[in-house]
């Protein structure tokens, strides 16, 4: 994007729509929270080559796509099954049995990297800038429990264990795993959480209502918070609010925040430089942890001559990981999504795309 807009700041929206791709933004039909509109670009000019992921030939076969939000997950299944729309990006895991029924309906995991569930917390904030406190969180965190609470029955999309580095990606390794593989112990976890000092400040766990996994995601950290000892207060808002409320660094009681559950897409869960294992303080991603240990691994990441070598540092970075918290996983999991059966050539991607779709 142009520099004037990629300087404007995370608190404030970007109030100009410029880009380069096979799609126009139809800014007049937009309806923030409701629908985006886009036509195919007449100008574009795609490469003579098969799409891979966000790359290759961006060919487009519909002059015009319209991206409604639904919030209710039922009703958009529904409305897949009746034909009214074409493509229900994430479908609940609870529908998918349903979906898969529906003559009409095809499911499809787009996705080959699938997701990872998180908890990041505020380093920069009382209490979670205490690292003894982030590690007694370590004790107490199941990720079986996390995984039940976003797949429900259908428990065969889920992975776990999962540390920092993606389930079959190269860089996944056991290193350090005994923090969330070992006997769980909530009674160990709570005295911990005691001698870490801890003095009953109060915990603003942010959770997106509109977001199903992430809001059933919160729901299992609001209870295991209260487990612990911690004065939790969950408070449920909508994914545009979240997003908004989590780019401030001022305490929670200044409209700031303490923790919120989101998910990594995983294809950046297998990157050792993705931003949400950075912890450069200040310009890290939200939560802005300061690990120097990370940082350092990091770069000499970099600078590694061969994957042995990568692999051997990615190790490491695991282990200084689970020594700082930057954040927690809690779990990975593959999500398909569900189209009308005369739908082709959807990209594999860990964004859903527009270009190369096609009717039968």
């Amino acid at each position: 994007m142009p520099q004037r807009m990629a300087q404007v700041p995370a608190s404030q929206p970007i109030k100009e729509f410029v880009g380069s791709g096979p799609f126009v933004f139809q800014v007049a039909d937009w309806v923030s929270g409701v629908r985006s509109v886009y036509t195919k670009f007449d100008r574009y000019v795609p490469r003579q080559e098969a799409p891979s992921n966000t790359s290759g030939g961006k060919s487009v076969n519909f002059e015009r796509v319209e991206w409604v939000i639904q919030p209710d997950p039922g009703t958009g299944a529904s409305a897949l099954m009746n034909g009214e729309v074409d493509w229900v990006d994430q479908p609940l895991f609870d529908h998918l049995p349903m979906l898969a029924r529906n003559t009409g309906v095809k499911l499809d995991d787009a996705d080959p990297f699938g997701l990872i569930g998180g908890l990041f917390m505020n380093h920069t904030q009382p209490p979670f800038n205490n690292k003894k406190l982030r590690q007694a969180l370590l004790h107490a965190v199941d990720q079986r429990d996390f995984i039940a609470a976003v797949l429900g029955e259908q428990q065969r999309y889920g992975k776990i264990p999962v540390g920092y580095f993606t389930v079959g990606s190269p860089f996944a390794s056991d290193a350090g795993m005994a923090a969330l593989t070992g006997p769980r112990d909530i009674a160990r976890a709570r005295r911990l959480v005691a001698e870490s000092g801890y003095a009953g400040e109060p915990v603003l766990l942010m959770s997106p209502s509109d977001q199903p996994q992430m809001h059933a995601m919160a729901a299992i950290c609001d209870s295991m918070f209260k487990k612990l000892g911690i004065n939790v207060q969950l408070t449920s808002t909508d994914w545009g609010t979240l997003l908004t409320r989590r780019s401030v660094t001022k305490p929670a009681s200044e409209g700031g925040w303490n923790a919120f559950n989101t998910r990594i897409a995983g294809l950046g869960g297998a990157d050792p430089t993705s931003v949400q294992l950075r912890a450069n303080g200040a310009k890290a991603w939200f939560g802005w942890p300061d690990i120097p240990e990370l940082e350092r691994l990091r770069e000499e990441w970099f600078r590694a001559p061969t994957l042995a070598e990568q692999q051997r540092i990615c190790r490491e970075m695991q282990l200084a990981a689970f020594e700082g918290v930057p954040y927690i996983p809690l779990g990975q999991w593959t999500q398909p999504t569900a189209h009308r059966s005369d739908l082709t050539g959807f990209v594999k991607s860990s964004t859903h795309v527009f270009w190369g779709v096609r009717r039968a």
